[in-house]
């Protein structure tokens, strides 16, 4: 009697069944070979599949084997997995005799991850060495932990018949590996070999196919100083040889980019410590999956030529595909290489062949193709460490299109992102999905990718918005094209979008400060802002403070020639008596006395000469005063260039050193109109004219501008913590990507008591202000709360 009950427990035991959704990075990284593989380990049956929300597993056997399974599912789950979520229910079921990988299922609406393109693992780079492998020197390896994802997904489930790689059937070989569970390649939907998978195809600019051995050809080509296009992951590279100073000029004539700095990639760290200052935490995030783009401080020697003048860094990676590996084993290749993105400036990175030849072949000299096509282009990330933890400044390759989880439930909606260095996200419940780098709104070929990026990612998440958020301004192709959608449209203030962004990213869902420092956005007074300090919540604000506006004379046309800013803050200043001392005659030297005249004119009579509160707008001005230049060429470049003079001067205590100084002096920067603080920009300029008139070293007077900036908003914040008992500020704006000014604003507001919250996953600039719209046009549709500004 005894053992027939001892029986039916065990029986009873065996029968026992879990369903198991994991939600989170769980497609396209070797999740269900893991699971296959742990399910027989652990003598359980069942099933495993790719779903809508990401994988489902049936388990059945013993309750002890099944607690085991659960707790070896966090714990030993593959490098680039991510649990999010697991729900379990109870399942009776037990038909099952065997554990299988079975056919993936569909869903109208999906929350699935779709995995992001990664770096090639030591395993395939093993392999790729070998020459017994039967992928020796194979440019398209790859496997589960590594190779092509997003860029290559045409819908979800993640599934070889939803990928690019439908077109090349696996040939015999590939096919057991892809079916066996012991093989690092069991269930790789991106897998393939020479036999069976895509090929490079070596062209001239005429798409005269050449027969030489395509690889060894390129790196010749590059040693003789040639630009040759190559065909990667997310798009086009060009490609030069950086120590080649007339083939550098060469491609910047070409490619129509004067004077913005160029990425590098290194054959190795070895090669990279040559040219750049490199921590540890920097070579970590180098050798990372994601293999960003690092910015890193460039050493005094040896230095590659015409590559990023004028900037204290240089934006530098290592290898990220196989191709790149294989050209740097090369005997011929130089040891380092220009890597930049394959188009002209302003334009898209060139995606398909077709494409590159068309608009690539009054660049680059040949072009190294391939047959798997590309259905996302994606730019090289850019991270840079600051305050001590890395951070985005470019998010793409490597890191889109994982999903930010935030603290609101938000309906379908579309952020249509800002006019310059734009991103799109789409939003649905608590997940929002924020596109890849568009870039600057401005050209029929980046609106056409821009329209292109919407589209791709709507139909990837599924999401059909039913409403619509756009920045202020009017102007912007992005406001244009949110207008025409026929939703209902949320109008969300720029800075107030930047803020946002900070809260989604670090899930605070209160009211806090707001400090931001950037170009330009439209206020909800109709003029132009970015010196702000704001009481923002995520779905209205309050201006507590701000710069003392600076008239733009000519409006759009002072951001391309700064000395304008230079010229009108001189005439503030004498106009308001309170310049004791003339500039010194070499502040705008270079600049015509006519061209003075006018602007001199224009200003007396308040003729086209709009007033910003920008801080960005208030280092070109210092810039111009100091002599750095008097034009720029792209958006920023005077600003980093005050930047790297300034960081000439900054030894580990100066900038602390002069901040403690100042701290006593800067209130009579600070006064208060209409309720609001104003910090007198004219301050900083008199103050920079003094130094100069004293003979000051311009590093020097660099140096104290960020100092006297760091204090007078500093002291700002702390009377608006007693106005409205706030402690908490959340850093933002293009400004925040200098190095001195976020590392100075951490600190000191942290020695304040503040707690202080910055971009880290995404960047400080615009590329995250469609994360903000979307929260706040979100939030505003759901409280039927319409109206920008409104008050906290």
């Amino acid at each position: 009697m005894a053992r027939r009950k001892r029986c039916r427990r065990q029986k009873k035991a065996i029968r026992t069944g879990l369903v198991l959704v994991v939600s989170g990075l769980v497609q396209g990284v070797g999740f269900r070979p893991f699971i296959h593989g742990l399910a027989h380990r652990l003598r359980l049956n069942g099933d495993v599949a790719n779903g809508p929300r990401g994988v489902t597993i049936r388990l059945f056997g013993h309750k002890a084997n099944l607690r085991h399974f659960l707790v070896l599912l966090r714990n030993e789950a593959p490098p680039l997995a991510r649990i999010d979520a697991l729900s379990i229910q109870i399942l009776t079921d037990s038909h099952f005799n065997a554990f299988r990988i079975i056919t993936s299922r569909a869903g109208a609406k999906t929350t699935a991850v779709i995995p992001a393109d990664i770096a090639t693992c030591a395993d395939c780079l093993r392999e790729m060495n070998d020459h017994s492998d039967r992928r020796f020197a194979y440019p398209f390896i790859n496997c589960t932990n590594c190779g092509p994802r997003l860029t290559i997904v045409e819908s979800l489930p993640y599934d070889r018949p939803g990928t690019v790689m439908r077109h090349f059937p696996l040939c015999d070989a590939c096919l057991a590996e892809y079916r066996d569970p012991a093989s690092r390649r069991f269930h790789a939907e991106a897998m393939a070999c020479p036999v069976c998978g895509p090929r490079l195809t070596l062209v001239d600019t005429a798409n005269t196919p050449l027969l030489d051995e395509p690889i060894p050809f390129v790196a010749r080509a590059l040693a003789a100083g040639k630009i040759v296009a190559l065909r990667g992951l997310g798009g086009f590279h060009l490609a030069v040889d950086a120590e080649n100073e007339i083939a550098v000029m060469k491609l910047r004539s070409r490619k129509n980019r004067p004077d913005k700095p160029f990425a590098l990639m290194a054959a190795n760290i070895e090669t990279a410590i040559v040219f750049c200052q490199i921590s540890v935490a920097e070579q970590d995030v180098l050798y990372s999956p994601e293999a960003p783009i690092v910015v890193l401080r460039r050493l005094k020697t040896d230095e590659p030529a015409a590559i990023a003048d004028g900037l204290s860094d240089l934006g530098l990676m290592l290898p990220t595909t196989p191709l790149h590996h294989l050209l740097f084993a090369d005997p011929n290749c130089p040891r380092l290489l220009l890597m930049t993105s394959g188009n002209v400036s302003g334009a898209p990175i060139a995606m398909s062949n077709a494409e590159a030849l068309r608009r690539l072949s009054g660049i680059a000299d040949y072009f190294l193709l391939h047959d798997r096509e590309i259905l996302t282009r994606l730019d090289d990330s850019l991270v840079a460490l600051r305050a001590g933890r890395p951070r985005l400044l470019r998010r793409s390759r490597g890191f889109v299109p994982a999903a930010l989880s935030i603290p609101w439930s938000l309906p379908p909606l579309l952020a249509c992102g800002p006019g310059m260095k734009n991103t799109i996200t789409l939003a649905s419940g608590r997940q929002i999905h924020v596109s890849q780098h568009v870039g600057d709104l401005e050209g029929a070929e980046i609106f056409q990718f821009y329209q292109e990026t919407i589209a791709h990612h709507q139909r990837l998440r599924r999401i059909e918005p039913r409403i619509v958020v756009r920045d202020l301004h009017p102007d912007y192709l992005s406001s244009h094209y949110a207008d025409e959608l026929g939703l209902p449209v949320y109008k969300v203030q720029h800075h107030h979008a930047h803020a946002v962004a900070v809260m989604a990213e670090h899930g605070i869902s209160g009211e806090a400060l707001a400090l931001a420092l950037d170009g330009v956005g439209l206020g909800d007074d109709g003029s132009v802002w970015g010196g702000e300090i704001l009481a923002v919540t995520p779905m209205d604000f309050r201006r507590l403070g701000h710069l003392s506006p600076l008239p733009a004379p000519g409006g759009d046309a002072a951001a391309r020639e700064i000395w304008r800013l230079g010229r009108a803050a001189l005439f503030l200043l004498a106009e308001t008596g309170r310049c004791t001392a003339q500039a010194p005659s070499s502040s705008l030297a270079a600049v015509d006395a006519y061209q003075q005249e006018i602007i001199d004119q224009m200003l007396a009579a308040d003729l086209n000469c709009p007033r910003t509160s920008s801080a960005g707008r208030l280092f070109d001005a210092v810039a111009s005063l100091i002599g750095i230049r008097q034009n720029v060429s792209y958006e920023g470049q005077a600003a980093m260039e005050l930047e790297a003079l300034a960081l000439q001067a900054a030894d580990e205590e100066a900038l602390p050193r002069i901040i403690t100084a100042e701290w006593p002096r800067i209130t009579t920067a600070q006064s208060e109109k209409d309720g609001q603080m104003n910090i007198d920009g004219l301050f900083f300029i008199e103050t920079i004219i003094k130094d100069l008139r004293e003979g000051e070293a311009k590093s020097m007077i660099a140096l104290r501008f960020h100092a006297l900036l760091i204090v007078a908003f500093s002291q700002a914040l702390r009377l608006a913590r007693v106005k409205t008992g706030l402690n908490t500020v959340l850093l933002c704006g293009g400004c925040m990507q200098n190095r001195l000014l976020l590392e100075g604003f951490t600190r000191v507001l942290g020695d304040d008591g503040f707690t202080v919250f910055s971009g880290e996953a995404f960047p400080a600039h615009d590329g995250a202000v469609s994360i903000g719209q979307a929260v706040i046009g979100g939030l505003r549709h759901v409280h039927r709360h319409p109206h920008a500004g409104a008050g906290c």
